[in-house]
């Protein structure tokens, strides 16, 4: 029997220090120029630090890609025999490096997957910027293209929902806790035209009509310093917010993240548990997707279907 044709599966995240010695050479990567004070290098390492010393998310992105090339290899009808890559942003391995790998590899045809369900201009847009340069600095290599957002695909929206829905249930009276969906903050000057925001509260509406009757805001964590206004509001402020008006807890949905990393371990697990415990709130969170089984036949589903919406 004839071998089957090699398809790339291209996972493309932000990339985080694998160390706290890489620590400052990744800042200095993410901000591409821009001055790296000594006091924003020591304030990452503490947090780096409070979360184990390292990024979890390369670690998570390989095994999400690894559960995704199983999932698509195991069909009995498959077209293609699928081979997963994981390329980076700011830290290794770096896009470019991952593009040459798949090239070495014979790869001839490849889909990316941007491992955010919000993708536009501002947001994921520089991931394509990436691949293709790395394309034109070899000359030559597969031909990738690019699947399509899945926010508002319906498996990502019940796989919210249930867990949504399950961390509520931990309540006593779940009517007295504050639902609130949080996503990257973007500058806003960024935004304009940008569908972005748009697309964040599409998704937490469809979510909250399946997860039913529950108060719930939609918030923006991890802004830049600087003097540009972001989008907001903050998801601390909703916090504080929450406490004023008489919630007894809250439900934190790290919405615009696919997997944990230091805006989850650490904003979230830490700082804004932190911050609940100092306005008498309860605090919950939703686990991220990570490898979760359901979001990794999701993502197998949109490649051999990508017309499938909620």
């Amino acid at each position: 029997m004839a071998e089957l044709p090699l398809k790339g599966i291209l996972l493309l995240a932000f990339g985080g220090a694998d160390s706290i010695e890489n620590v400052e050479p990744f800042v200095k990567n993410v901000l591409k120029g821009r001055p790296v004070t000594p006091e924003l290098v020591a304030r990452t390492v503490e947090r780096y630090k409070l979360i184990g010393g390292r990024s979890p998310l390369l670690e998570i992105t390989l095994a999400q890609a690894s559960a995704l090339e199983e999932e698509l290899n195991s069909g009995p009808d498959a077209a293609f025999r699928y081979k997963a890559y994981v390329g980076m942003r700011y830290w290794r391995p770096f896009i470019a490096e991952t593009v040459t790998k798949m090239k070495e590899d014979g790869v001839e045809e490849a889909v990316a997957i941007i491992m955010s369900p919000f993708t536009s201009i501002v947001a994921t847009g520089a991931y394509e910027t990436d691949v293709e340069g790395a394309l034109n600095s070899l000359g030559s290599g597969p031909a990738v293209s690019f699947m399509p957002c899945w926010h508002i695909e319906r498996a990502f929206l019940d796989l919210i929902a249930d867990n949504v829905k399950k961390e509520l249930s931990a309540f006593a009276d779940p009517g007295g806790a504050l639902v609130i969906f949080s996503s990257h903050s973007l500058p806003k000057v960024a935004l304009e035209g940008d569908p972005y925001e748009m697309m964040v509260n599409q998704s937490a509406s469809l979510i909250m009509e399946r997860v039913g009757k529950a108060d719930y805001r939609v918030a923006y964590q991890s802004k830049g310093s600087g003097p540009r206004e972001w989008l907001g509001p903050q998801t601390e402020d909703v916090m504080a917010e929450a406490a004023r008006l008489g919630k007894k807890g809250v439900v934190i949905v790290p919405l615009g993240f696919a997997a944990d990393h230091v805006e989850t371990l650490y904003d979230i697990d830490i700082l804004f548990k932190d911050l609940a415990r100092t306005n008498g709130l309860e605090f919950r969170r939703t686990p991220s997707l990570n490898t979760d089984p359901a979001f990794i036949r999701m993502l197998a589903g949109i490649m051999k279907n990508p017309a499938e919406k909620n």
